[in-house]
């Protein structure tokens, strides 16, 4: 493995642990040269199918460029970062389990909404007002309007 300090290639291993539930291995790494130590986090390769984005291009999956936006949608909010990576664990185990060669980039969009909302309101809004492009502020006070309908119909007890 390259070190990321002095860009050595040998490096050894010296502690190797599962992390999120067993589905990625944590591996702390001393550099052979500088001695640097540094990590690293191995997971399967799982084949995602390729993005089918709105004006008809097609890409590979990029875990990255999903976890940024939602990072930004999350930004000064008390969302632990564990929360956003569990979040797109989770989006691409659906893409997987769903066995498609190709998924339209909205699909993507939802799937992470759904689990935004659950976990922080406003960054709900925040990913929501970039990802469906509100055209005035008439759809942005609807979206936030559903979502307060949604969770008052959550607290309201269930009758007799």
């Amino acid at each position: 493995m390259k070190c990321p300090f002095c860009a050595h290639v040998e490096s050894k291993v010296t502690d190797s642990r599962a992390a999120t539930g067993g589905d990625v291995i944590r591996r702390r790494r001393e550099c052979e040269r500088c001695e640097r130590r540094f990590t690293t986090y191995e997971r399967v390769e799982e084949v995602l199918p390729f993005v089918v984005k709105k004006d008809g291009r097609r890409e590979a999956f990029d875990r990255q460029k999903v976890l940024g936006g939602l990072r930004r949608a999350c930004d000064k909010r008390a969302v632990p970062s564990e929360r956003l990576d569990a979040l797109v664990d989770a989006v691409e185990r659906a893409l997987i389990d769903a066995g498609d060669k190709e998924i339209p980039s909205t699909v993507i969009g939802e799937r992470a909404m759904e689990h935004l909302r659950e976990l922080d309101e406003v960054a709900y809004v925040r990913f929501a007002s970039v990802y469906r492009s509100f055209r005035d502020i008439d759809e942005l006070r609807s979206e936030i309007e559903s979502l307060t309908r949604g969770r008052e119909d959550r607290r309201e007890p269930a009758g007799p």
